[in-house]
């Protein structure tokens, strides 16, 4: 198990400029790193790569699909957009080497329709999860499905769901992505539902209810640890937060009002929490 951090809290795509920051995670105690990828060539992956070997950082990415390629979408164009834009992620990470990709890789954030899924939303969704799990697979890379909560997207909202879709998928190189933060919002019981997830879990963010410093809120993590060491999970345990240094990204997530001191201190406060609640759980 690694402990990680999503570079989101400071950029949206890290580039030369965030070299000295990488070695500053590194410092800070992390293994692992999380590089946002919301366009397969929008960081210069061969450098970033170059500099995390040098750092003995591992690193996961993390994806969304754009309104232009939404994999569940009417328009078969557009379907067949969404699946290229997987197969691009995909060979991204290989080349920086990345072993997972994750995120809500169904259709667009925020895209609300004023309605519930459909059966053929979810025969669609299954379709082109399989085929970006089939090239997963050949590059080396496993592909982890995030759940979000309703507010953000109506096609799949709880561990079940996300456990359903990936048994219907089917290949070993497709499981899920578990996030606190969501399923805070969205699960009956938040802890019980990393149990029934189980083995599916390919990823896993720490994230606290108000998105902000892990251990400062009311996520039950001397309950979550135990509840995920049970299930065998040995993936990174990566810190996923959100400030208002990035006015595209706190909006997009609704960061209304600052919920930390400062980057620093949410990072390095994260990361002693969540070494002493894993070693004591």
């Amino acid at each position: 198990m690694k402990i990680g951090i999503n570079v989101l809290l400071w950029t949206a795509a890290a580039a030369e400029e965030h070299l000295g920051l990488l070695g500053d995670i590194r410092t800070w105690g992390y293994e692992s790193v999380e590089l946002p990828m919301f366009a397969p060539d929008c960081s210069p992956w061969p450098l970033l790569a170059g500099r995390m070997d040098e750092l003995g950082l591992s690193r996961t990415a993390v994806t969304v699909m754009p309104p232009e390629a939404n994999p569940i979408s009417d328009d078969a164009a557009v379907r067949r957009a969404g699946i290229d834009h997987l197969r691009s992620c995909i060979d991204a990470c290989a080349q920086m080497g990345a072993d997972v990709l994750c995120g809500p890789m169904y259709s667009p954030c925020g895209a609300l329709v004023g309605r519930g899924r459909t059966e053929q939303e979810w025969d669609l969704a299954v379709e082109c999860l399989r085929r970006a799990g089939e090239h997963a697979s050949g590059a080396g890379v496993t592909l982890a499905v995030e759940a979000l909560n309703r507010f953000e997207t109506y096609f799949l909202n709880c561990a079940a769901d996300a456990a359903r879709l990936v048994d219907e998928v089917g290949l070993p190189s497709v499981g899920l992505l578990f996030d606190t933060f969501h399923a805070n919002i969205e699960e009956k019981d938040p802890v019980g539902a990393i149990g029934a997830a189980g083995g599916r879990i390919a990823h896993f963010h720490v994230s606290e209810n108000d998105r902000g410093t892990p251990g400062e809120g009311h996520v039950p993590w001397d309950r979550v640890f135990p509840a995920l060491k049970a299930t065998g999970y040995d993936g990174a345990l990566t810190v996923e937060a959100f400030g208002r240094a990035l006015p595209e990204v706190a909006a997009a997530t609704c960061i209304w009002r600052p919920t930390f001191p400062n980057a620093q201190h949410l990072a390095t406060s994260a990361v002693r929490h969540i070494r002493d609640g894993w070693s004591r759980s």
